[in-house]
């Protein structure tokens, strides 16, 4: 009661009184059931553990991971988190419609059923631990998690370069690269439509939704950091358009198609737009969106032409009070040659409609012709715009029409921002607390130390004693209860959201409060053994 203690040396003198008080209810259990005095030695780390049924760590086998046909060691718990602990920080590296054509866009887009398999590919050589492909008709993404960024950027690039067949210097003139907070900040903007060429559109938060879940599935190589960055992106996403008003009213690429045939029919056509024969070529997506559009504009006869006649059918029962005409590929060219609107939107990866194509079939010439093409890769060829009859569109054309969208929404952008900056400040925290696992460990380990150090001495004074496998389960637990309840506070503060700075300083208190620095044996952990 005489003695005077600093703050910072009363928790650890809890820790240090807590670690005897088991020692002496230890004993006093073993004393308590005691009924002879038969020796028996020391149980050894491991005995010890299966005394009370768990299994060390270290003898936990692990199955190996198959992925693509190869065999990979699945990683245990510890090492994941040590991979998500040694300052894995995310980055992105892409192209957009902001930042490159689509003649370069087309050369990366990958269909959906292949972005895993292109992030196993770029995972494969080691540099990148976690990554995720975003591939959409407006822009290519690469997200990942690395502990050495130019490393990571080297391969990822690389990879690009070899899909796209383009030299290096050529394909980074059209890549955009950020890293940390800024790659956090911009899939926040992707997610919640701000990045789009139509702001607000909602097809990309279905779309980095599918990005997240396939991040996740078996084959995924989304891990604790990529995938938690990528769940938080589309709850922003989802909060961004139920709290603001940057969706209602928002356009997608689909109406914005439609806007500009409309706008440039009586220009193009000299043909008001209601008077136009319209056709689509594809039945995916956005040829329902297509359809939704044009129907909402009065326009009841549409002509679809597909591979397939599955698909239609079924946009023939979503669009009952639309006339729905269903032709075959194979009748491609007669529908092109009686329709004034052709709007393309398949998944094919060469030229459905081009110069040559059109010539052959003697639609070179003649009446004027409007193609409408919403597909990356593009399915019209740059070429038909050279025909005197043909107006010929792409995705990058729509951009004149997005701009009096994108006016319009200037105040809704800035409330969403609000809402995006603090999710994108939420999962910073959260990565940041990350950086507190090598501290927990060694706080863990110091104390399971001490206690299998005052277990051992408690066993040995009572070596006459003759305790039971139950009776040894108690005394193993109580000191386990013990310790754990003890550690609680210390680890949940660590936990806590704070920001950078104070969550540093916390780690420096802890360590220095229960010098983790040093070894077991007072010593400094990078003390060197001097030479006699």
């Amino acid at each position: 009661q005489h003695l005077c203690l600093s703050p910072p040396l009363l928790p650890f003198l809890l820790f240090y009184c807590k670690m005897k008080i088991s020692v002496f209810l230890s004993a006093a259990v073993v004393l308590a059931a005691a009924k002879s005095a038969t020796a028996f030695g020391v149980s050894s780390r491991n005995s010890m553990a299966r005394a009370a049924g768990i299994t060390p760590l270290n003898m936990v086998a692990t199955e190996p991971e198959i992925v693509n046909g190869e065999t990979r060691p699945r990683k245990t718990r510890e090492e994941r988190l040590e991979a998500a602990s040694k300052g894995l920080q995310v980055h992105v590296v892409g192209l957009s419609i902001h930042h490159a054509e689509v003649e370069v866009r087309e050369k990366l887009a990958i269909p959906e059923n292949e972005w895993n398999a292109a992030s196993n590919e770029i995972c494969s050589t080691g540099e990148v631990s976690e990554a995720g492909v975003l591939s959409t008709c407006n822009r290519f993404e690469v997200y990942y998690a690395a502990s050495d960024p130019r490393e990571a950027m080297a391969r990822v690039t690389n990879y690009l370069a070899k899909r796209s067949q383009l030299p290096v210097s050529v394909l980074r003139k059209n890549l955009f690269m950020l890293s940390g907070d800024d790659a956090v900040w911009h899939i926040m903007r992707v997610a919640g439509g701000l990045d789009s060429l139509v702001v607000g559109e909602g097809q990309i938060l279905s779309q980095v939704r599918q990005c997240h879940l396939h991040s996740i599935e078996e084959d995924g190589c989304g891990g604790k950091v990529l995938s938690r960055l990528l769940n938080n992106a589309v709850a922003a996403g989802k909060r961004v358009r139920s709290e603001t008003a940057i969706s209602k009213g928002s356009v997608s690429i689909s109406s914005a198609a439609v806007e500009l045939s409309e706008m440039l029919s009586q220009t193009d056509l000299n043909l008001p737009f209601s008077e136009a024969r319209l056709a689509v070529v594809g039945a995916g997506k956005m040829t329902r969106l297509l359809i939704t559009h044009l129907a909402s504009r009065g326009l009841e006869r549409i002509t679809i032409v597909n591979r397939s006649l599955g698909r239609p059918q079924e946009l023939q029962e979503q669009f009952p009070d639309v006339d729905i005409e269903i032709k075959l590929m194979d009748d491609l060219w007669d529908v092109v040659g009686k329709s004034d609107i052709v709007y393309t939107a398949t998944s094919a990866v060469d030229y459905v409609i081009d110069e040559q194509k059109l010539e052959e079939n003697g639609l070179a010439s003649g009446r004027p012709l409007m193609l409408v093409d919403i597909a990356v890769p593009r399915n019209v060829g740059e070429d038909c715009k050279t025909l005197p009859n043909v107006s010929a569109y792409n995705v990058d054309d729509l951009k004149a029409v997005v701009a009096k969208n994108t006016a319009m929404r200037q105040k809704e952008m800035i409330e969403a921002e609000h809402l995006l900056r603090e999710e994108a400040n939420a999962f910073i925290a959260w990565r940041e607390s990350l950086s507190a696992i090598p501290t927990i460990n060694q706080l863990q380990e110091r104390a399971d130390h001490f206690r299998q150090e005052e277990l051992s001495k408690c066993t040995r004074r009572l070596s006459n004693a003759d305790l039971s496998e139950k009776e040894m389960e108690a005394v193993e637990r109580l000191s386990r209860g013990i310790v754990n309840k003890l550690l609680h506070g210390p680890m949940s503060h660590v936990r806590k959201t704070e920001s950078v700075e104070g969550k540093q300083n916390t780690l420096k208190e802890l360590s220095a409060m229960f010098r983790l620095e040093e070894d077991v044996n007072g010593r400094g952990r990078n003390t060197r053994t001097r030479r006699k």
